[in-house]
């Protein structure tokens, strides 16, 4: 019987230390260097962050975007994103931002929490696929950042 509490306080620490585990982050990414230029001052930034389960009373439950932080260069937080267009779409929110370089934090699939440098340019669109479901065309692996599992991310920033 005594070892009971013994049982349970290794569990318990067990969980604690996989629970604080370091964050994952990866390479900038930027919009597709194949991507239209809309001539809009700003850019936008669509992240496709991992998906969580949502319930409400007697419904089903159904799935939708992680919400995320962005912070800007400095670590200042600039806006936290409630990830969704409406109570049960799947579709992520979509953010107008001046040109520059941000910090993204958020969770990805299979991954806890990670830290994506972004790169927002005027008039184009910055997608972060974290969800794993982006399938980018085969030839375009040299300009792909991703994630430690190799699941794609996005274009790499620096790519033309």
């Amino acid at each position: 019987m005594k070892s009971v509490p013994a049982i349970i306080g290794t569990a318990l620490i067990s969980l604690l230390v996989g629970c604080s585990t370091t964050p994952v982050a990866v390479a900038p990414v930027g919009p597709n260097p194949a991507g239209l230029n809309n001539h809009a001052a700003n850019g936008q930034l669509e992240v496709y962050s991992a998906l969580v389960g949502r319930s409400e009373g007697n419904n089903p439950a159904w799935f939708q975007h992680a919400d995320y932080t962005i912070y800007d260069q400095n670590g200042n937080r600039v806006r936290y994103v409630m990830n969704t267009t409406g109570n049960y779409s799947k579709r992520p929110t979509v953010v107008s931002l001046p040109p520059g370089n941000y910090i993204v934090k958020t969770r990805a699939k299979d991954y806890f929490r990670v830290t994506v440098p972004v790169v927002i340019a005027s008039g184009r669109t910055t997608r972060v696929h974290l969800d794993d479901s982006w399938r980018p065309e085969a030839t375009a692996s040299a300009a792909l950042v991703t994630l430690p599992s190799g699941n794609p991310v996005g274009w790499n920033a620096g790519a033309k």
